[in-house]
């Protein structure tokens, strides 16, 4: 949930549309796009359909940015995070390092409620899984936990132990002895784990700001 000042910070990013049709979302684009849409009853009594198109390495200049659309055209873009306003509310959009971490429509009475994955997509993929095999959806869901947890209790005293070797930080506050010393093979591959799960979680737009970075992520 954005606080005031930053979903108005966010409101004055948002820049009008072109029109253009929404593309289809194709089978190479997993990890490169996000695809997330949602259905909206206007004043007019009609129900139209708004969708929110993300590309997550960002477009030809590097920018990421979010793509609006009402009923497959472009109404609306910005930079993320993201705060586009809809029938009856707000659409806010924002990344992490490993794909989103919010895409939800707010209420004007506050009413939250994620967007629905495009069917196609690496989300709605993930999705599929936990609606037709939740026993295993669940078990990958405990395990990409398990495994940031102990990449963090096991690497947080290892970075420590470098950062306090530093000589500007070592002489202010000192050194620490780590009591963990792994091998280069095994912290390797505590990191490519930890990557794996963290956009496992993505997946599924679940974020903790220790477990998954946020540390590092910044703010906007």
């Amino acid at each position: 949930m954005f606080s005031d000042w930053k979903r108005k910070r966010a409101a004055r990013r948002v820049t009008a549309g072109d029109g253009h049709e929404l593309r289809r979302y194709r089978w190479w684009q997993p990890f490169s796009r996000a695809l997330f849409h949602l259905r909206l009853v206007e004043g007019d009594g009609v129900q139209h359909l708004w969708s929110v198109d993300v590309k997550l390495w960002g477009d030809s200049d590097g920018e990421v940015v979010a793509g609006l659309y009402r009923d497959g055209r472009h109404v609306a873009q910005s930079k993320l995070p993201a705060v586009f306003q809809a029938p009856g509310g707000t659409i806010e959009v924002v990344t992490s390092g490993y794909g989103l971490k919010r895409c939800h429509f707010v209420s004007a009475e506050g009413r939250e409620q994620q967007l629905a994955p495009d069917p196609g997509s690496a989300e709605g993929r993930r999705a599929r899984l936990q609606r037709d095999r939740p026993g295993l959806s669940r078990f990958i869901g405990i395990a990409s936990v398990s495994i940031l947890v102990v990449a963090l209790v096991l690497g947080v005293p290892q970075i420590a132990e470098q950062l306090t070797s530093i000589p500007p930080i070592s002489d202010r506050f000192g050194t620490f002895s780590s009591p963990i010393h792994l091998p280069s093979w095994l912290n390797i591959s505590l990191v490519v784990a930890s990557l794996v799960a963290s956009t496992e979680r993505a997946l599924r737009l679940r974020y903790n700001w220790v477990l998954d970075g946020g540390l590092f992520d910044g703010d906007d």
